[in-house]
């Protein structure tokens, strides 16, 4: 489903946060990303979401490989991911309703028709009523804004979902409401899984498996440095 390998990537090309990492994700697996602040596993969520490009390395997602980064990726390359960020008041535009927020990327896509129905059935499943749908970010609650930022990443059906310390800022009732909506989805859709976070309890009790990133920081320094055999 999703294969980075030998990424170098940052914001200055000088010191790159992410140096020579490999990771895959197979189709249908829950993969936990497990890090400390700073390490860079952050980034590497970005370029896996297509939404950083990386200085040096390739991704290839769903058998194909990524050519194009942001607006310049096909709309069925983007569209076949679903990102939720740490800090929902920095990824949701304060002018949008939770309503206009959730079907934001079904308007983007020119699937207006879908907007009532999909919108609705999201919002019944991540937990937000009528009344919350009608607010603006600035008039709810961090957990409830969250829970809209997780319908919204799952409005287009997406085969694999990024969730990049989705509830690093949630106390533990709505984190386990929102790490069920998900789990639900995957049953019913099939679809990957990367939980970035630094909560190791957590990820090893959501994933299938969960990878140290000092494990990957090493990897491929460890293999040249060893050599090939024979």
């Amino acid at each position: 489903m999703l294969e980075l390998s030998r990424i170098t990537a940052g914001y200055d090309r000088r010191a790159p946060v992410v140096r020579d990492v490999s990771l895959g994700v197979a189709r249908g697996e829950s993969v936990g990303l497990l890090g400390p602040s700073g390490c860079g596993k952050s980034t590497l969520a970005r370029v896996a979401a297509l939404l950083h490009r990386p200085e040096a390395g390739s991704v290839v997602l769903d058998g194909t490989a990524v050519r194009g980064w942001r607006h310049r990726a096909p709309q069925e390359r983007r569209t076949a991911v679903g990102v939720v960020f740490q800090q929902p008041r920095l990824s949701a535009d304060p002018r949008l309703s939770l309503r206009e927020l959730i079907a934001q990327p079904l308007r983007s896509t020119g699937r207006r028709r879908e907007v009532t129905e999909r919108v609705g059935e999201l919002a019944r499943e991540v937990g937000l009523t009528e009344e919350l749908l009608g607010r603006r970010p600035h008039a709810v609650s961090d957990g409830q804004l969250q829970r809209a930022c997780l319908a919204r990443a799952l409005v287009l059906r997406p085969g694999l979902l990024i969730c990049d310390e989705m509830t690093a800022m949630l106390d533990a009732s709505t984190t386990a409401a929102l790490v069920a909506v998900v789990e639900t989805y995957r049953a019913r859709s099939g679809a990957a899984l990367l939980a970035v976070g630094h909560d190791r309890v957590l990820l090893e009790r959501w994933c299938d498996r969960t990878v140290r990133w000092e494990e990957l920081a090493g990897q491929h320094e460890h293999a040249d440095a060893v050599g090939p055999r024979g």
